[in-house]
């Protein structure tokens, strides 16, 4: 079974910063896509940042208008790691940050989406 682990959350101030990690456990063989989505209450979750991976895709980031300049997505290949910078933070960035990751558990099987269980985030105005 694959899990997906966050970690960083927390309570920051307005204008503050924090760094979020996931990191998988179980078996995995492959990992493609990785990523970060959120879900403030009352609110769809909503992508926040994505990267491909570095070997086959280079590595390239996709982000939210809204946290364009703000936040940093990064992936560690040998620590199949994926990090969330987030800096300059704003009250509205306030929600349920989830880790997102397509993952092949066993060479031949298909690649599927797996999440975490989600970190809070909360900025105080």
């Amino acid at each position: 079974q694959v899990q997906l682990v966050e970690s960083g959350g927390g309570l920051v101030q307005n204008g503050g910063s924090l760094r979020l990690s996931c990191a998988p456990s179980g078996s995995i063989w492959r990992i493609d896509a990785m990523g970060w989505y959120r879900q403030a209450p009352g609110k769809q979750r909503e992508l926040v940042a994505t990267i491909t991976d570095i070997t086959t895709s280079g590595g390239s980031t996709n982000y939210a208008d809204s946290v364009k300049g703000r936040f940093t997505i990064s992936r560690d290949n040998a620590k199949n790691t994926v990090y969330l910078q987030m800096n300059s933070l704003k009250p509205e960035d306030t929600a349920v940050y989830y880790c997102n990751a397509d993952v092949s558990p066993i060479f031949g099987l298909a690649y599927r989406g797996y999440w975490g269980q989600g970190t809070q985030v909360t900025v105080s105005s």
